[in-house]
C-alpha cells in the first residue's frame, strides 16, 4: 500500500496513500467529500485500457491517509496534489477531479500553472465559487453551508447517511442506478474518514476559484448531470464555459451529483472520447 509523506504534524507524518495502475500517460483521478480514491472504481479499468498510468489518492483526512487536525484548505491540498507529482516524479499528466476534486485543480493551476498538465477534467464540480457574496449573485446562500456544518458537527453518522440519500437522489435511481449496498458501502467509508475533515472540508466549498481558472490554458472539460442536488448545475459547471477559453460541458440528462457510479457508462464515454488513447509514454493528443 504506497504513501507519499506530505508534512508532519506533532509526533507523527501526514501521509497520502496512493494507488498506481498501468502504464502509459499519467492522469491523476482525484476524489469528492467524504469518499476516497475507491470512488473511481468504474473509471479506472476504462483508462487503464485506453492506455493511461491510473492515479488515484485519499485527500488527507480521508480514505486510508492520515488525519491530521490541520490542513483542510485550498492553498494545502493543491500543495499536497503537487508533492504527489513531484513524488511520482511526472512529466506530463492530466487531472480529473469530481467534485471537491475540482478545487484541487482549480488551485492547483493558481498556484502552480498548468507546466506538465495536458488535459483537466472537472466532474460535477464546486468550482467556480459556490457560495453566494455580493460579487456572486450566482452562489449558493451562505446559510446553507453553515447548516450543513452544524448537522455534521450534531451527528455525523446521520448526516452522512442523508448526504448520500441526495448525493445519489437514491428515492428516483434507487434500485436502478444504484443498490442499498453500493450506498452503504459509501457510508462506511464516510464514517471513517477524520470527523474533524468532515466538518472542516464544508466550509472549503465556499472558496473562490474564479482566479485559479483564468490560469487554465489546456484543454478542459466539464461534465455534471443536470439533477445535481449537491453542488446544483447552474451554480457550478453551466459557469465553467465562461471562465476558461475553449472549455467544453456536458451536461448528463437524469444524472445526480454520483454520476460517476450512477452514469458510469454515459460519462466514461464523455472522458475516452475527450482524453482519446494514450500512447504508451506520450502526451496526451
Amino acid at each position: 500500500m504506497p504513501y507519499i509523506t506530505v508534512g508532519r504534524e506533532n509526533s507523527g507524518n501526514i501521509e497520502l496513500h496512493y494507488e498506481d495502475y498501468g502504464s502509459g500517460t499519467p492522469i491523476i483521478c482525484i476524489h469528492g467529500y467524504p469518499l476516497s480514491g475507491r470512488a473511481w472504481e468504474k473509471q479506472i479499468p476504462m483508462l487503464v485500457e485506453l492506455g493511461y498510468r491510473v492515479i488515484s489518492y485519499d485527500r488527507r483526512g480521508f480514505g486510508n491517509s492520515s488525519q491530521p487536525w490541520t490542513g483542510y484548505n485550498y492553498d494545502t491540498f493543491a500543495e499536497d496534489l503537487h508533492m504527489l507529482i513531484g513524488a511520482l516524479k511526472l512529466q506530463e499528466f492530466a487531472l480529473m477531479g469530481h467534485s471537491m476534486g475540482g478545487g484541487e485543480l482549480a488551485r492547483y493551476t493558481g498556484k502552480y500553472g498548468t507546466s506538465g498538465v495536458t488535459k483537466m477534467i472537472f466532474v460535477a464540480a464546486i468550482p467556480p465559487y459556490l457560495r453566494k457574496a455580493p460579487d456572486n449573485p450566482e452562489g449558493v446562500d451562505a446559510n446553507v453551508f453553515e447548516q450543513i456544518r452544524k448537522a455534521v458537527i450534531a451527528d455525523r453518522p446521520a448526516f452522512m447517511a442523508k448526504f448520500f440519500e441526495d448525493f445519489y437522489n437514491v428515492d428516483q435511481l434507487g434500485g436502478k442506478r444504484i443498490s442499498e449496498h453500493d450506498v452503504l458501502a459509501d457510508w462506511h467509508t464516510a464514517v471513517h474518514a477524520s470527523p474533524r475533515a468532515a466538518v472542516e472540508c464544508v466550509d472549503t466549498w465556499g472558496t473562490d476559484f474564479r482566479n485559479d481558472l483564468k490560469r487554465i490554458d489546456v484543454p478542459a472539460l466539464v461534465i455534471q448531470g443536470d439533477q445535481d442536488r449537491i453542488v446544483p448545475l447552474k451554480n457550478s459547471g453551466a459557469r465553467m464555459p465562461g471562465m476558461i477559453k475553449g472549455c467544453r460541458l456536458i451536461v448528463i440528462q437524469g444524472a445526480p451529483h454520483g454520476l460517476a457510479w450512477t452514469h458510469a457508462e454515459e460519462l466514461n464515454r464523455a472522458v475516452s472520447e475527450f482524453l482519446g488513447r494514450a500512447g504508451r509514454g506520450t502526451k496526451v493528443a
